[in-house]
């Protein structure tokens, strides 16, 4: 564990000066009426409370086509004589039936809006089913962008996955396609050639061989579900399963992989899957699906956090396709996906953004979630290496939370900066048995619900004692990180932060050479270091490294 001291490299000093410089945010790009359609809350969407889906669709590989329907069951919250679902505009809308008749509809862009023939009273339980076909969107690098990934495996049968986070769920079906409304639960049914199996989320109910060369695989999922984790993934797939003792039970564990993948699959995923599983139960309590159990299916893309079947693509061996994203060794010591994506369990699946704008609690804790598998596995100073080794990956070039309301995410510095946020407030709570009780109470809390940044940043603030939240506007509403300014005033070390936060406050741990660090409460204004009679340029030392800070000297 490498401590900077005051005379801190060139670097880390250019990086702290924009945040002296108080530069104002970039002007935010102009968004369209589409992008409110996609990503807002109006009284369309409100209007109905979505209780069931039944998502039945047909697969044809060979010509990259989708068919069939999706019933939505709901509750109207309120009187209502239209409501919007989306599809993405090439799928066509083929008809929308509610009690055994059409319903007239619309389409603006990737938006539908339905017109019910007399107004559904509040509180009414209904339902209609839309049909639907089209050649889906073909993802062009999943997973980062969205669509159906068409592959094929080594004896060159059809190997195909969904990956649509971000872009949306009506990339390829149609859903009410937002987050702040999850479902309650759903049946997925998929029919592929025969031959090929479908993996989608939640336990496989049924099995039955059509009269057409199609067998349909019917997956329940007895649990909420956001619409970016459902997913099917079609291919010759082996199966194998273990299970796993956890908090609450017994815990079903089911792969399903390629045949060429089998023997690695069974080694990989003994090495990492329970040992995950026993450190995010420590962290953040029990794993939130035991109904619907845990799955991992080979994917021909990296790999995705879909809800109790977490698609993986990292060719079976340790790090991130092979690398230390921390540069430390200790990113090498376990497989980046299965405890990555597993990790977005608790936060994303479990835990749910009402928008994508605050898609920093999910990226943000599960990224966190890696340096704390670190620690259950290495000891707490590897846990910290590693997440210090993070600091390589952030840009620092935008707001970590992003617009409200037209389905736009912040800045990437969601994943490396805020978890290195995350144990900057470990730091400063200073009570490790606290924070832990404290992760675990976020899960606890928060179980299967959706949720606002501001919820969570509420919580953490109740349940530490302290008001934190300065600490999370400047990281999370800020490109630029707080410099941290001492001088020497009348032969006496003083000390503030110049930051972007009016009034910004956080104490810092200092300590002068050889001895123990205090923690020093620091504002915007100059005031004495009185924690550390003594202190000078030459024997004071800032944490740095569990500080994610700029240090500057007069």
């Amino acid at each position: 564990m490498k401590l900077l001291t005051l005379a801190l490299p060139a670097l880390l000093l250019a990086a702290a000066r924009p945040a002296a410089a108080q530069l104002l945010p970039p002007a935010l790009p102009a968004y369209t009426h589409a992008d409110s359609l996609r990503g807002g809350q109006g009284p369309l969407r409100t209007g109905y409370d979505l209780n069931y889906y039944h998502l039945d669709v047909r697969l044809d590989p060979a010509r990259r086509f989708i068919s069939g329907s999706n019933l939505f069951r709901f509750t109207a919250t309120r009187a209502l004589t239209r409501l919007q679902f989306d599809l993405f505009a090439n799928l066509t809308v083929e008809k929308v039936v509610f009690r055994g008749n059409a319903l007239a509809f619309a389409r603006e862009g990737n938006a539908v809006f339905v017109t019910f023939p007399q107004p559904l009273a509040k509180g009414s339980r209904e339902e209609f089913t839309v049909f639907y076909s089209g050649p889906p969107t073909v993802a062009k690098k999943a997973p980062w962008d969205g669509g159906l990934v068409f592959a094929q495996d080594a004896a060159g049968q059809p190997w195909v996955a969904t990956a649509c986070q971000g872009v949306g769920a009506s990339i390829w079906w149609p859903c009410k396609d937002q987050q702040a409304d999850e479902v309650d639960s759903m049946l997925i049914s998929v029919s592929v050639p025969n031959g090929l199996k479908d993996v989608s989320n939640g336990r496989l109910r049924k099995t039955t061989k059509l009269k057409d060369g199609y067998t349909r695989f019917d997956w329940a999922v007895r649990n909420p579900i956001n619409n970016y984790d459902v997913a099917l993934n079609v291919g010759n797939f082996q199966h194998f399963a273990d299970s796993y003792q956890g908090e609450k039970g017994p815990l079903t564990l089911d792969y399903w992989v390629l045949p060429e993948n089998l023997a690695k699959a069974r080694t990989q995923f003994a090495a990492n899957v329970k040992p995950m599983l026993k450190s995010m139960e420590s962290w953040f309590g029990p794993y939130p699906w035991y109904q619907d159990g845990y799955k991992l299916v080979d994917a021909p893309h990296l790999g995705m956090e879909h809800q109790s079947a977490v698609a993986y693509g990292n060719k079976y061996q340790n790090g991130y396709l092979g690398k230390d994203r921390s540069n430390t060794g200790w990113g090498l010591k376990w497989d980046f996906i299965i405890i990555h994506e597993s990790g977005h369990e608790w936060f994303g699946n479990n835990i749910t953004t009402k928008d994508i704008a605050d898609m920093w609690v999910h990226e943000s804790f599960t990224t966190y979630s890696e340096s704390l598998f670190v620690e259950s596995q290495f000891g707490k100073a590897a846990g910290q290496e590693y997440l210090h080794g993070q600091r390589r990956n952030i840009q620092n070039d935008g707001p970590i939370i992003g617009p409200y309301g037209v389905n736009q995410e912040g800045s990437s510095d969601m994943y490396d900066k805020g978890s290195n946020l995350l144990n900057m407030l470990r730091t400063v709570i200073n009570d490790d048995a606290k924070w832990r009780q404290l992760l675990r109470g976020l899960s606890a809390t928060f179980y299967h619900q959706t949720v606002t940044g501001q919820q969570v940043i509420d919580y953490i603030n109740r349940e530490s004692g302290k008001d934190l939240t300065k600490i999370f506007d400047q990281y999370l509403r800020y490109r630029t990180i707080p410099t941290l300014e001492i001088r020497m005033e009348n032969n006496q070390a003083v000390a503030r932060w110049v930051a972007n936060v009016d009034k910004f406050d956080m104490p810092v741990r200092m300590r002068l050479k050889g001895g123990e660090y205090q923690l020093v409460p620091v504002s915007t204004k100059f005031a004495p270091i009185k924690e550390l009679a003594g202190a000078t340029k030459e024997n004071l030392e800032v944490d740095t490294f569990n500080y994610y800070i700029g240090v500057l000297l007069d």
